[in-house]
Order: C-alpha cells, then structure tokens, then sequence
C-alpha cells in the first residue's frame, strides 16, 4: 500500500479537496470573502479554495503531526513588503485554519493530542493512504517504469 509520501502532493491535494466537497464539511459563510492573513491581499479566487485547504491541512498533520495552530498558521504565513525594505513574515488567519481543523475532527480524520497539537487518526491515515495508493496505481498505468509494491 502506497503512502502519501510517494506521490505528488499537488494531485493528492487537489483529489482530496474533491473528495471533502461531497463530505460533510461545509465552508463557513464568511469564507468567500475573507483573506486567509496580512500577508494577503486579496481573498483567494477560487471559489473552492476551502476545501483545498482543509485537504492541505489534512495532509500536513499526517506528515508532520501533532501539530498545532500556531505552527499551521507560521506554515500557511508569508511575506508582507513594509515600505522599500525587505519582506517580514506574516502568520496567516488561525480562525481558517481553527475551523477547517474543527471540521476534520468532527469528520473524525484528526485527533487531539493534549498539549501537543493534532494528529491524523487512523481513519484519517487510511482515507489518504488508500488516495495515495489510488493515485500511484494511475501514474504507473501512464508511466510502467513506475513500480507499485502492495
């Protein structure tokens, strides 16, 4: 069985955006107009950005995990040009990354580790790594020379 280590991260990504928007996990109503931080300037044009970044947090936590906020919202951050000077960091929005991570939980794929963060819980870890195996198994029938091991 494939893991999410061994395909792109764009195409696990963007299949599994696909699969939270048939799921129970709705954006909230201020989501279409709303930046996701200071360092943005403008809200994000697709208007299914949500669910990409719900399915991107998802991703980071089985990779990373536990992770918390703060630490999602460094990683989500960017850079902010103050007058002539070089760009600074700025954290992205926590109440995205809050309410996206709310609503893996209430799906049951993250679980809470206390004082430590989130991690992926075990259905979380077989939903994606069944996607990665899904995944891996399309990009060797394109490409042969790619070997899957089961």
């Amino acid at each position: 069985m494939a893991k999410v280590y061994d395909v792109p991260a764009d195409m696990l990504i963007s299949r599994l955006a696909d699969i939270l928007k048939n799921e129970d996990i709705p954006a909230p109503e201020w989501a279409s107009f709303v930046k996701t931080g200071a360092h943005a300037d403008k809200p994000p044009q697709d208007k299914d950005w949500w669910h990409t970044r719900c399915a991107s947090i998802l991703r980071k936590i089985y990779l990373h995990g536990p992770v918390g906020v703060n630490e999602l919202c460094k990683e989500y951050g960017g850079g902010k040009p103050l007058g002539y000077g070089a760009r600074h960091h700025k954290d992205a929005s926590g109440a995205i990354i809050r309410n996206a991570i709310h609503g893996l939980e209430k799906l049951g794929y993250l679980d809470k580790v206390e004082k430590k963060g989130r991690v992926a819980s075990k259905q979380g870890m077989q939903k994606l790594d069944k996607l990665a195996t899904e995944i891996l198994k399309e990009l060797s029938a394109e490409k042969p020379e790619l070997k899957v091991y089961s």
